[in-house]
């Protein structure tokens, strides 16, 4: 198992030759690119019908499938002026290692989320082509593609402080207010437990996959 990039030594959860595969090559990075571009408007087309009942300016904070396949995309992106040289010499610098902590949490928290709320009551959803082995697959996808970030990314202390707090305050927005992802049942105190968890084990998990940003390694650059 290869270790890469400076700091804190962290395991490849996706390998080392995948991540490369995918990233150093021209036409693989720009399928990952339209492919989440693509996730954003098909997340979007599942919110569409309960949009008018949300506040325009909060829909960003309501759609947080389309919201992690957006970051993603962005993450994606600032790989392309890197095209024709390896990971290792990928852009970094503070901005982009808040950048890909935050967009890490966001998709794993939501991969996981979407888990564990349709299997919560799994017959209102189960055996729905779509509305559950579908957005299952999808959703659950959204886990190793966050393990990608590793391979060029860095991370902070204040990053993940940052990213703890935003997924913590959408946990109360989604509860506390009725912004969460629809659901054909009523969330209860399961749910609630659930989905801090699982933004806690998000930036956990964040905070392993990661190395830590070095200014001497930008300043290099």
């Amino acid at each position: 198992m290869e270790w890469s990039l400076t700091g804190p030594k962290r395991a490849d959860v996706v390998p080392r030759q995948w991540a490369r595969y995918y990233l150093e090559n021209a036409p693989s990075l720009v399928w990952l690119v339209f492919a989440n571009v693509a996730g954003i408007f098909v997340g979007i087309f599942f919110y569409l019908p309960t949009l008018p009942d949300v506040e325009t300016l909060a829909w960003p904070l309501y759609m947080d499938s389309p919201v992690a396949t957006l970051l993603m995309a962005l993450a994606l992106a600032t790989l392309l002026p890197n095209l024709g040289r390896r990971l290792d010499d990928a852009p970094t610098n503070l901005v982009l290692a808040y950048l890909h902590t935050i967009t890490f949490v966001w998709l794993v928290e939501t991969g996981l989320w979407t888990a564990l709320a349709l299997n919560l009551h799994v017959t209102l959803y189960f055996p729905d082509l779509w509305r559950y082995f579908g957005v299952l697959v999808t959703h659950l996808l959204f886990v190793p593609e966050a393990y990608l970030l590793p391979h060029f990314g860095e991370t902070t202390r204040g990053a993940l402080v940052l990213a703890l707090a935003l997924a913590l305050v959408n946990d109360v927005l989604d509860y506390g207010f009725g912004l969460h992802p629809p659901l054909r049942y009523d969330p209860g105190l399961v749910l609630v437990a659930g989905s801090v968890a699982t933004s806690l084990l998000a930036v956990g998990l964040a905070a392993h996959a990661f190395g830590r940003h070095s200014a001497a390694r930008t300043a290099a650059q």
